[in-house]
């Protein structure tokens, strides 16, 4: 993979978090904003929040999002390419990013809830431990995002829904879309599981729906699964198509998300690790191709590159 990021980067970027921390809020606050739908009303942003919940795991890689310089160059590269509208972090990742300087124009989107570590006792117990409405307002951060895991029978998923409607009931007040990624999940050997069946997905979608004294500013983040059409038919609410982990086939993975583009609502894609660690390395390559699903006048670039 070729580097974007440069040694004397990351130099800076250690002084600044040492020396002058205050420059991070300053870099956010000062940014170069946007609207949050492009002029298509698609949109299309790369995801990263993944570490803060202990997943580090890309494929059979267990500890491929370790090296955090090697994320901010991945993160780098896809954020310089043409038709990526933003980026989904913690507090961690966006202020690395804010500080480096490559949040201009581009959406930010605040990841809330990731108390849920992997492979704990407490994980559907996803309490917020990151972002919260407020700071969030405060710093100009265009959206938020929470997972929403529901285990019928995991007491803890109460808290979780309780947490989850306190912050779209704050979002919408404050005039903030909040997308919610919605899943029925269950524990087997041990770990949490989402049930990715048609079916589950609906149900989740109807549940999610529900939460917060208002739903005027809430978005759906949801995965593509058999029969889409009936999927989106469970909502009114504008839709972006999660990407989930890499390790299917990419030519697979681009038509199912090619097919599910095209369903009413759907309004673009939120991916991370598929396209940040795809099997080739080439980030910028399977970057191009995501973002050419998304905005059809970059659709000529697909083409090319596929």
């Amino acid at each position: 993979m070729t580097r974007f990021l440069t040694a004397d980067d990351f130099v800076r970027l250690r002084d600044l978090r040492a020396t002058a921390p205050e420059v991070i809020r300053a870099s956010l606050t000062a940014r170069r904003r946007r609207d949050v739908l492009s002029a298509d009303g698609r949109l299309f942003i790369v995801a990263a929040d993944h570490p803060a919940r202990g997943a580090l795991a890309v494929g059979p890689n267990p500890t491929a999002m370790a090296d955090r310089y090697e994320l901010l160059d991945r993160l780098a590269i896809a954020l310089s390419r043409p038709g990526v509208d933003g980026v989904l972090g913690t507090p961690d990742i966006i202020d690395d990013l804010a500080a480096l300087g490559l949040l201009d124009d581009k959406i930010i989107v605040g990841s809330m809830n990731r108390g849920g570590l992997r492979g704990a006792a407490f994980e559907l117990d996803d309490r917020m431990t990151a972002y919260d409405v407020p700071t969030m307002v405060g710093a100009g951060i265009d959206f938020a995002k929470t997972l929403v895991r529901i285990d019928l029978a995991d007491p803890a998923t109460v808290s979780t829904l309780t947490a989850m409607a306190a912050a779209v009931t704050q979002a919408s007040a404050a005039g903030l879309p909040i997308m919610l990624e919605p899943f029925l999940s269950t524990r087997a050997d041990g770990r949490v599981v989402n049930d990715l069946s048609t079916d589950a997905v609906i149900l989740s979608v109807a549940i999610a729906s529900g939460l917060g004294a208002s739903s005027s500013h809430t978005w759906m983040k949801l995965p593509v699964v058999d029969d889409m059409e009936r999927v989106t038919a469970a909502t009114t609410m504008p839709t972006l198509l999660l990407g989930g982990d890499s390790g299917v086939d990419p030519d697979e993975t681009f038509a199912a998300w090619e097919d599910a583009l095209s369903l009413p609502g759907v309004r673009g894609l939120t991916v991370g690790r598929t396209l940040l660690y795809p099997p080739d390395d080439d980030v910028a390559a399977a970057v191009d191709i995501a973002a050419g699903l998304v905005h059809s006048d970059l659709s000529t670039l697909t083409k090319e590159l596929t």
